[in-house]
């Protein structure tokens, strides 16, 4: 057994397809489709289901696919001890960032990063929260930009800054008459929300002391998945939602006019970088951690935890 043929077999578990799996790995399908046949003649197991579209892993081989990820893992784990002995920063690097985080956060330290790095390969994606632990625990992300804390998972959570929360309120709501909002005012008939799996949906949820929401009309149900179409909505209807502190930033000084801060403590997201706890890429994640922290918004360095309370994300 090979690390090659390893690495081909992960690639079809991921990708479900013989010929994508093959293009991935920059060989041919029947190259490929000889190492995986070598690699179940020696293992003496069908790894996969061909008959079924998209390809199915067996029983026996969900097992091996589980001990190929923790091989290739530790064989890895050579090269990041060789580059961790070195003093240049380089490597490939995958990094996940929720919907909520990306369109504020990336801006801020992307372009700072590549020019500072010029060897590391940079890749960025959005992804929802489940969708990116499901990826970290596959070893398909290197890390990921998240809301914490997360129950239940064996990850590193290193806290990058906590985000308050401010209402964004539609012209001549209730809210905008007063200057400072107690959460127990948030009345939950008139919300904005985002839809289903974006955990910042479940803190306005959390927030409001919801388990389940009401729409604004009985003949209009409507989520969005992201942030840009709520303050629309709002705009242009009626209702408020809640918008982190960096995307108010973004907003015009005339949408700011919609915009009313929380009285102390104010409700507020913890935003980390998350990586797992057998990590490869130690000096990426620093420099990572360094050009988040170092470009963020004085008024978020600033920050006071006394004047905070961490919302969580997890349903109640």
């Amino acid at each position: 057994m090979t690390i090659t043929q390893l690495e081909y077999i992960l690639a079809v578990e991921k990708l479900r397809h013989f010929g994508k799996a093959a293009k991935a790995c920059s060989v041919t399908q029947p190259t490929l489709s000889m190492q995986l046949q070598k690699a179940e003649e020696e293992l003496g197991v069908v790894l996969f289901d061909r008959s079924q579209n998209p390809i199915r892993t067996t029983d026996e081989g969900a097992q091996i696919i589980e001990q190929a990820r923790k091989v290739i893992r530790e064989y890895k784990k050579i090269f990041s001890i060789l580059d961790a002995s070195k003093d240049v920063v380089r490597g490939d690097f995958r990094l996940g960032v929720i919907p909520t985080l990306a369109p504020y956060v990336i801006p801020l330290f992307a372009g700072n990063f590549v020019k500072k790095f010029p060897l590391v390969k940079l890749t960025i994606e959005e992804f929802k929260t489940e969708e990116i632990i499901e990826l970290l625990s596959r070893d398909e992300l290197d890390a990921g930009l998240l809301v914490t804390p997360l129950e239940g998972e064996n990850f590193i959570e290193r806290v990058l800054f906590h985000e308050p929360f401010s209402v964004f309120a539609s012209e001549n709501h209730t809210l905008l008459k007063k200057t400072k909002i107690k959460d127990k005012e948030l009345d939950t008939k008139d919300i904005w929300l985002l839809n289903e799996g974006h955990c910042f949906r479940q803190q306005v949820l959390n927030l409001c002391k919801i388990s389940k929401e009401s729409g604004l009309h009985d003949n209009l149900i409507f989520e969005s998945g992201n942030l840009e179409t709520l303050k629309n909505m709002v705009l242009n209807s009626h209702g408020y939602t809640l918008l982190p502190h960096l995307a108010v930033l973004n907003l015009s000084k005339e949408d700011q006019k919609h915009v009313r801060e929380f009285q102390n403590p104010i409700p507020t997201r913890e935003v980390s970088i998350v990586h797992n706890r057998i990590f490869l890429k130690e000096k990426i994640i620093l420099s990572l951690e360094e050009s988040i922290v170092e470009n963020l918004p004085q008024s978020l360095k600033s920050l006071k935890k006394k004047n905070i309370e961490v919302v969580s994300i997890s349903a109640k």
